[in-house]
């Protein structure tokens, strides 16, 4: 498994080894002892998810405050999506800037989205399955977001936005500057 640190570094891609023939292909989605080593703490998944979409369907961008933040590993099964990570940690040096990774079945690409981090992402193929490894249950009273499509983000979904799909709920999230954020001080693997 190979990892590489993004422009921001707390979030990080994961490059599984890939070992295919004519029969098909093996690989480790996962393996703890590998990411203990480079994170240098152990990250204590729980729960894992599973959705299904077609194109167009944009998901996020979702959190959870404290004492529920996630930590999320996404990955994807089938098909293709634009992955997001958005930093809403209050102080940090890359406050309110997002990191985008294409996740598909071909690149076998999987994305570290820590604490701290509101995610979402928009499926660009004709339907995607969509998979991830979260470190704290789901909690309805913390359950947060930000607006998909806040001016100040400048996110580049790579789909045009009268063909996109949103839940009632995600087209009500406030902006960024009007959203419960985290404070950069607080320990959030306690």
């Amino acid at each position: 498994m190979n990892f590489i640190r993004t422009q921001i570094p707390d979030v990080i891609i994961c490059e599984p080894k890939v070992f295919g023939d004519h029969r098909g292909y093996f690989t480790e989605t996962f393996r703890e002892d590998l990411l203990t080593e480079f994170l240098g703490y152990k990250i204590n998944f729980c729960q894992d998810n599973e959705s299904k979409s077609t194109k167009g369907v944009l998901r996020g961008l979702h959190y959870q405050l404290a004492p529920s933040a996630q930590t999320k590993l996404v990955r994807v099964i089938s098909g293709k999506v634009l992955d997001v990570a958005l930093d809403i940690r209050k102080g940090s040096s890359t406050f309110g800037q997002h990191v985008a990774v294409e996740l598909s079945e071909d690149n076998k690409r999987q994305l570290i989205v820590p604490r701290g981090f509101a995610h979402g992402f928009i499926v660009l193929s004709e339907e995607a399955v969509f998979a991830y490894k979260v470190d704290n249950y789901y909690s309805p009273e913390n359950d947060r977001g930000v607006l998909y499509n806040d001016p100040a983000l400048a996110i580049d979904w790579q789909l045009p936005e009268e063909i996109l799909q949103l839940s009632d709920k995600d087209t009500k999230q406030p902006l960024l500057k009007d959203a419960d954020v985290f404070d950069i001080e607080m320990n959030l693997y306690e």
